[in-house]
């Protein structure tokens, strides 16, 4: 069996706990107006010219982003931080995109951690068939869960699907006993209002567990890559946040007894 992925990050420090590998795989049914990783959406490879300039000169060429990977070779790439993981009480994260795109082949790599006592983790947009959703939490130690906005319709358009299905993950996630830390991206002037904090806050309130929240303030890191493969960037005019208005938001949450934590 084999997957399709665009990255692995060695010793990343955000995605978990403890020093970690991050798999991203490629594929998401989400179209972000602020995703930092466009090159996720597609789930398939894809080539593109790459143009640098090097003494006065354009020197163009092509590369390809994305490759497929055997379930054992991946493997045999996770076990090399085997070391790291087991000193750190880290382990592995997979991401994307979202992975649960890729359900078999997620499933069976995290069955094969959950073998080797490897700490998993996924990192999702929870918007997927529950059924999926419950056979890959058998073997997950904990779930990163993205809340980019409360209001549908909102989410509708800033996303490009609701966020019914994302909730109702959420509540299942939560029933099932499993540990979730809530990603918050807090974007300027799309989802940073009072009324949409609140509702989030509601909502988290009625959890079986009062889970942890990670606000991931918006930046422009990944804005070049969309001019690079030909896609549009809607977020031309949004600033980053300032420090200020993240401690404020911050601030909201630890008022309504969530641990918080900033960047991951």
């Amino acid at each position: 069996m084999e997957g399709v992925i665009f990255d692995i990050k060695h010793y990343a420090l955000h995605d978990g706990p403890g020093i970690r590998q991050t798999v991203f795989l490629k594929g998401c049914p989400l179209s972000c107006w602020w995703c930092h990783n466009p090159e996720s959406r597609s789930r398939q490879p894809f080539t593109y010219v790459k143009e640098e300039k090097l003494d006065g000169r354009i020197v163009r060429e092509t590369e390809t982003v994305g490759y497929k990977i055997p379930v054992d070779e991946l493997l045999d790439t996770i076990e090399r931080d085997t070391l790291l993981f087991e000193e750190s009480g880290g382990g592995v994260t997979f991401s994307g995109g979202e992975p649960l795109l890729q359900f078999d082949f997620l499933k069976t790599v995290l069955q094969q951690c959950r073998q080797r006592e490897i700490h998993t983790c996924v990192d999702t947009t929870a918007y997927t068939e529950p059924e999926k959703l419950e056979a890959v939490a058998r073997y997950t130690n904990l779930f990163l869960v993205d809340i980019k906005h409360m209001n549908e319709a909102a989410h509708r358009k800033f996303t490009g699907v609701s966020n019914r299905q994302i909730l109702d993950n959420i509540r299942q996630l939560d029933r099932w006993d499993k540990t979730i830390i809530i990603r918050y991206p807090l974007i300027p002037g799309i989802n940073d209002d009072e009324s949409n904090l609140l509702q989030m806050m509601a909502f988290l309130s009625k959890l079986q567990q009062k889970p942890e929240i990670s606000i991931l303030p918006y930046h422009k890191i990944g804005s070049h890559k969309y001019a690079r493969f030909g896609m549009e960037y809607k977020m031309n005019g949004v600033e980053e946040p300032s420090a200020e208005a993240v401690e404020e938001v911050k601030t909201l949450f630890e008022n309504g007894g969530f641990s918080v934590n900033i960047g991951g």
